[in-house]
């Protein structure tokens, strides 16, 4: 298994439409204005927030976070160019690009350091070979003070790890419950 470059991201995004939106530079200004930097790197490529999120509430019909009874109440709905999280709390949001992973990929994203030197904690699970659509994030805010998230900027970056032989199953093959997924998607039991 290797890690893939940039050479090979811009050719799988052009032969194969592997994400969509595609930013084959680094872009670190839009319209003349500092962002958090988004678009392909080195050896990954930076993925951008969506302007969509759902902001964890303690106000909740229920006691307990229960990933398999998710109450969705336990969130409140967004949508705006930035996010502010609650201390101690969480956001889910999601990648302005849409992801099409090929067969032999697994596909692995770490937080931003401008966001995690802040505090800011973005998890998402890996992307399994042939699993395609928007990249539900996970935003942690670890601080005792509000967050603050920006749409339509890097929030986070995919590394691409290519196999020397195929797996058995897919995410495809095995009808993964996320498969195909739009907007932001919470837990599904």
């Amino acid at each position: 298994m290797s890690i893939k470059s940039d050479h090979w991201i811009r050719r799988m995004a052009r032969e194969q439409g592997m994400l969509e939106p595609f930013e084959p530079g680094q872009i670190r200004t839009v319209a003349g204005q500092k962002v958090i930097s988004y678009g392909t790197s080195s050896y990954g490529y930076d993925v951008r927030c969506a302007n969509e999120f759902k902001i964890f509430t303690n106000v909740m019909t229920s006691n307990v976070v229960d990933p398999k009874n998710f109450d969705e109440s336990s969130f409140v709905g967004v949508t705006a160019d930035c996010c502010i999280i609650p201390p101690n709390s969480f956001a889910l949001a999601r990648t302005v690009e849409y992801f099409r992973i090929p067969k032999n990929v697994l596909t692995i994203c770490l937080g931003k350091s401008t966001y995690a030197r802040c505090g800011i904690i973005v998890n998402v699970t890996p992307l399994e070979p042939e699993w395609e659509g928007h990249v539900t994030l996970e935003f942690s805010n670890t601080t005792p003070l509000p967050a603050k998230i920006y749409a339509n900027e890097g929030v986070a970056q995919m590394l691409f790890f290519e196999s020397d032989e195929q797996c058995d199953v897919t995410y495809k093959d095995r009808n993964g419950k996320y498969m195909g997924q739009t907007g932001v998607t919470p837990p599904r039991p």
